[in-house]
């Protein structure tokens, strides 16, 4: 009963999500009909319609993806059709080609000659709709779509996804509702029927449009700020019983939580809140257990060092999959590890699938992307998720997150955040075994990580994950209050408490990041930990940015990071994680300041270790 709820808000929160957007106007073109003979038969065959398909293409195979291709493209041409007579009533009067008077006739049937609405041609419509609108998809949609894709066809996954669709027809209904006052409103107005009918039939035929050339689960789906995947995620929290914004999904950044690596003394594994993991212990190395069918790899916007990967390359074959992002501290200090899997196992059947899926807006930029990869020396291929197609696809939560698939393309382990690095190298080992690989090295890799890499401090960090956004910002000391994305004048006081933090100088605070305005500025934080990062980038223009970090106001010497220099300096080149403490001698509590000489720069979040 619990996951029927959670799909019915779920979908009642769609309306608000950028690819339900091409649809909208097919609903809002019944507004002036009576509900019951016009509305409420249009969003009954839409969600039928919807349920139906996406029950399908969950289960089905290749010719369930042709057939709604197919369907897809019929009902643009339908809606296509009425759009068209929406624009010019009378266009049937002077043209005499068949599509039109199909489109005349069809018109005609929808208002009635009476000017009142058929339920027949509005439950047409609505199942045209309904085919346009089945690969939109949320988290809660895409958890329910990947469970019928592992179970097969069920009856509870077909009451899921109808749940989901009566969740968007009753917002939609409500949203009806009102248009038709409104539009009411507005035929009382001298001449304003015709021209808003006319309106509609231009939306309608935008809509046709950008469904067309892809941009409803293309470019609006990756809408990074104004997605209701957050407001989703944050519903699923809640009805779950996880902590409210801990399980990272598009948006939400992940929460620390620390937990002992007990097999290798390497550092605790740094997970994003939400839920504990299925084995809360190591599996046994006699039997590892069945997680389930594993996803295909469909879906990225890019493919790195390898051409597109499918589920029949990958068949026989041991496969690791790592989700990432590059600017993510707990993905760096996992990498050395998995890439030493990569080059260790590679002869004996293992292939690693790095799936990069970015957190923050300029890890969607292929370039990045790109330099990153060559920067960290990763030579395994990496699937560009720009989309999370493939994030949604394994019902993923958490960066770093590492699912075992074997060579049947099951997952037989996974696990979350650092460490558990013999554990899982024990796990690659005894899949390669069971593969049929003779010569498996029995042994365990020895990582010895430097820099940004180096496993953290974590009995000794007392300072968590901040994010300088507005979105996710907590304890902000400085005066005024941020504002939201306004250019203001700030100042911190001298003295911080513990992890407060504040701005000076001229600054604009966004949803994710705050950017200095003013020709120099400054950030201050009080902390205690060894490490201390902070996600920076220049302005538009990619000049360089100057910087000078000072530690309770002195030069850093021995305790700099690797990203500045023995007297502070330093320089922000590029969009990324930059390391500024490394603290000498221990985690002491300490008050670090960086101050900007040049505007333009973009903070995001510090980290810590």
């Amino acid at each position: 009963m619990l996951l029927i709820i959670l799909a019915y808000l779920g979908g009642v929160l769609t309306i608000v999500s950028p690819c339900i957007l091409p649809v909208l106007p097919f609903v809002f073109a019944r507004a002036d009909q009576p509900f019951a003979k016009s509305g409420l038969p249009l969003l009954a065959g839409m969600a039928l319609t919807f349920a139906l398909v996406a029950s399908l293409a969950a289960v089905g195979g290749g010719w369930v993806v042709a057939a709604n291709e197919y369907g897809r493209w019929l009902a643009l041409g339908l809606v296509a059709v009425f759009a068209l007579t929406l624009l010019w009533p009378g266009l049937s009067e002077r043209l005499t080609r068949p599509l039109v008077a199909a489109g005349s006739r069809l018109s005609e049937r929808a208002q009635g000659t009476d000017g009142g609405a058929r339920p027949s041609a509005s439950l047409l419509l609505g199942v045209a709709t309904g085919l346009l609108w089945a690969p939109c998809a949320g988290p809660i949609l895409g958890l329910i779509l990947t469970g019928a894709a592992l179970q097969g066809a069920n009856t509870t996954s077909s009451l899921l996804l109808l749940a989901y669709a009566a969740g968007a027809a009753t917002s939609m209904a409500a949203a009806l509702l009102l248009g038709g006052k409104v539009f009411a409103a507005l035929k009382r107005m001298l001449g304003a029927g015709e021209w808003v009918r006319r309106g509609l039939g231009a939306a309608m035929l935008a809509g046709v449009g950008a469904i067309a050339l892809g941009l409803d689960t293309g470019m609006l789906a990756q809408v990074s700020t104004a997605s209701t995947g957050g407001l989703e995620q944050r519903l699923v929290d809640r009805l779950s019983g996880r902590p409210e914004g801990g399980a990272m999904a598009m948006q939400a950044g992940p929460a620390m939580m620390a937990a002992v690596d007990t097999d290798s003394g390497a550092g605790p594994a740094m997970m994003a809140a939400g839920g504990a993991m299925r084995m809360a212990g190591g599996p046994s190395r006699a039997a590892l257990p069945d997680e389930g069918l594993a996803p295909a790899l469909d879906g990225a916007t890019d493919w790195l060092n390898s051409t597109p990967l499918t589920a029949e390359q990958l068949r026989g074959k041991v496969v690791l999959v790592d989700f990432w992002t590059y600017s993510c501290i707990n993905c760096l200090r996992t990498l050395p590890y998995v890439k030493a899997w990569a080059e260790k196992y590679r002869d004996q059947g293992l292939v690693v699938v790095g799936v990069h899926a970015p957190e923050f807006a300029f890890e969607r930029k292929l370039s990045n992307v790109e330099k990153a990869i060559k920067d960290l020396g990763i030579g395994y291929p990496v699937a560009v998720d720009n989309g999370y197609k493939i994030w949604r696809a394994f019902n993923n939560q958490y960066w770093p997150a590492h699912y075992f698939i074997d060579a049947q393309g099951r997952i037989r382990h996974h696990h979350f955040g650092e460490g558990g690095y013999a554990e899982s190298e024990r796990v690659i080992q005894q899949l390669l075994q069971e593969a049929g690989s003779k010569q498996v090295d029995q042994g365990l890799i020895d990582v010895q990580a430097q820099g940004v890499q180096q496993a953290a401090d974590m009995a000794a960090v007392r300072s968590h994950e901040t994010y300088l956004g507005y979105e996710r910002a907590e304890q902000f000391a400085a005066t005024p209050a941020a504002v939201h994305n306004q250019a203001t004048a700030y100042a911190t006081p001298e003295r911080l408490p513990l992890n407060a933090w504040g701005l000076s100088g001229q600054w604009t605070v966004g949803p994710e990041s705050a950017t200095l305005d003013g020709a120099t500025g400054r950030i201050t934080y009080r902390f205690q930990a060894r490490d201390l990062h902070l996600v920076l980038g220049p302005g538009s223009d990619g000049k360089p940015v100057r910087f000078k970090v000072l530690i309770d106001g002195k030069a850093p010497g021995a305790s700099r990071g690797m990203d500045v220099a023995a007297d502070g300096s330093g320089s922000v080149t590029a969009q990324r994680l930059y390391q500024l403490v490394r603290q000498d001698g221990g985690a002491a509590e300490r008050t670090f300041s960086i101050e900007f000489l040049d505007p333009g720069i973009s903070a995001y979040a510090f980290t810590f270790g």
